[in-house]
């Protein structure tokens, strides 16, 4: 895939400098789709990615005042990854930090959210992984806005994070760091899955456990260490989270459990949706899996055995359980949104000519200076011979005057990129309208309307689903955008 570069802004993606790892599996995917091998990126790609690794793109749960903070970013080909960046002083060697990555690169399956490639350059260390748009556990848990999480779907997710630590366990990574709802994540079908960044330490030290020391295994309290039997206690008090929809500290849960106190372990919520026999089936697992002695804990295998048998409304797609509308599904609500999924380039342009450039505030504050050199009023006399082309609909020297104001002009226009990426989807040229539309998300990362046209070039080049995602993008931008300008009113 081509990228535009200009002095302003770089490109998108560097192929020549990214080197690909041997496929450990010999090309052999499992389980986990046709994902790529792991590979090495440069540290300008996943900067670009993440659009220059703005706030608004960041995921992890903290926020900036994470010591490793996660983003949400999206490479050329499409492909949607979150980018975890250690801190300055974690991974100081680097040929340790490369090995462990390369490892935990190896795993494919359908229960992880996998780890795609690495970047480690200088002092940067970098993980990236698949992209999950459904937010965590911990939100759909304990922080649910429409409805809560159903029996059956807590049921399901417990089931696939039991699976999820065997098979990791079955290839030799039995260690997982810091396991809580936060690490579990929901793809775009609603189906769980657990973070692959939890099989790597957050540094050399191992002190990865960030949690209240209330719900930290005894035996790391002891000793610091984490060790596969830490890993089952970690999962029972995500049991516990899931039956009570609240994060009890599991010496209370224990208390409760032996004084026969079910009911206070239970979330209200789920009153008539399973019989007592489950309850007290899930409620047994969890003090298991809470034993102070790790020898006493169950192993991840016969997890899997015992909550395979309580599976309920295995039929019933998960989206359908979380209530999570289907990507393919998805249908925007505004009229650009609309134009771009029935691909009307027309309907497109009338509305792209309304809005003028005002979505370029604090992007084009030179505009309002005086005083320009003679290059730069010919750069601004080009953008305008630009926009009158456009508005014209002479698409094709649209796009030569915004060309030359791009290579030479004194600052960078999101909408100048949009104007240029319909211009080449009227004359079928969809690669260069998806490059364009990306630029424009690259100068301004949280712009609906460049998520948007990117879904219409997508459209134009047959990539339905990806094509469909952008656009969902787009419409969750645009919703926040409108929830901001209402709260500013």
């Amino acid at each position: 895939m081509g990228s535009i570069c200009t002095k302003l802004i770089p490109c998108l993606v560097s192929p020549n400098k990214a080197s690909i790892l041997e496929d450990p599996n010999n090309g052999k995917e499992e389980e986990a789709g046709n994902l790529p091998v792991f590979k090495e990126f440069t540290f300008e790609q996943l900067k670009n990615a993440t659009s220059g690794f703005a706030v608004e793109n960041i995921v992890s749960e903290h926020g900036e005042k994470a010591p490793n903070v996660v983003y949400k970013g999206k490479l050329e080909n499409q492909v949607r990854i979150a980018v975890k960046r250690f801190n300055r002083s974690a991974w100081p060697d680097s040929r340790q930090f490369l090995e462990e990555a390369k490892l935990v690169g190896q795993l494919r399956n359908a229960r992880l959210a996998n780890l795609l490639g690495c970047c480690c350059e200088h002092d940067e260390r970098l993980l990236v992984a698949e992209y999950l748009p459904n937010n965590t556990l911990a939100k759909h848990l304990f922080h649910w806005e429409s409805q809560p999480m159903k029996w059956a779907m807590r049921l399901r997710v417990v089931l696939h994070l039991a699976e999820a630590l065997e098979y990791c366990t079955s290839k030799g990574r039995a260690l997982y760091h810091d396991l809580n709802a936060y690490r579990i994540l929901f793809d775009e079908e609603g189906n769980p899955r657990l973070s692959c960044f939890g099989l790597m330490k957050n540094s050399r030290d191992g002190k990865s456990y960030s949690t209240n020391l209330a719900f930290t295994p005894p035996e790391y309290l002891r000793t610091g260490r984490v060790t596969p039997e830490s890993v089952i206690y970690s999962f029972g008090t995500l049991l516990l989270d899931l039956l009570s929809g609240k994060h009890i500290p599991p010496s209370h849960a224990l208390d409760l459990i032996r004084d026969r106190n079910i009911q206070m372990l239970t979330d209200s919520c789920l009153e008539g949706q399973f019989s007592n026999d489950d309850g007290t089936e899930l409620v047994r697992l969890a003090s298991r899996c809470l034993q102070y002695e790790p020898r006493e804990r169950p192993n991840s295998k016969s997890l899997v055995a015992a909550l395979t048998a309580l599976q309920k409304e295995t039929e019933v797609p998960s989206y359908v359980l979380m209530g999570i509308p289907a990507t393919t599904s998805f249908s925007p609500r505004s009229p650009l949104g609309e134009a771009c999924l029935r691909l009307d380039l027309t309907a497109i342009h009338e509305i792209l000519e309304t809005l003028s450039y005002k979505d370029d505030e604090g992007q084009t504050n030179e505009l309002s200076f005086q005083m320009w050199t003679d290059q730069m009023q010919e750069s601004l006399n080009s953008k305008k011979k630009g926009d009158v082309a456009f508005r014209h609909k002479d698409f094709k020297d649209a796009i030569e005057c915004f060309t030359q104001f791009v290579q030479h002009g004194p600052m960078v226009s999101p909408t100048v990129y949009a104007r240029r990426s319909l211009s080449y989807l009227m004359n079928d040229m969809a690669q260069e309208a998806l490059n364009d539309a990306m630029q424009a998300q690259v100068v301004s990362p949280v712009w609906h309307i460049a998520s948007y046209l990117q879904a219409a070039a997508l459209f134009s080049l047959k990539m339905e689903n990806e094509a469909h995602a952008a656009l969902k993008e787009g419409a969750t931008l645009e919703a926040k955008r409108a929830a901001a300008t209402t709260n500013g009113q």
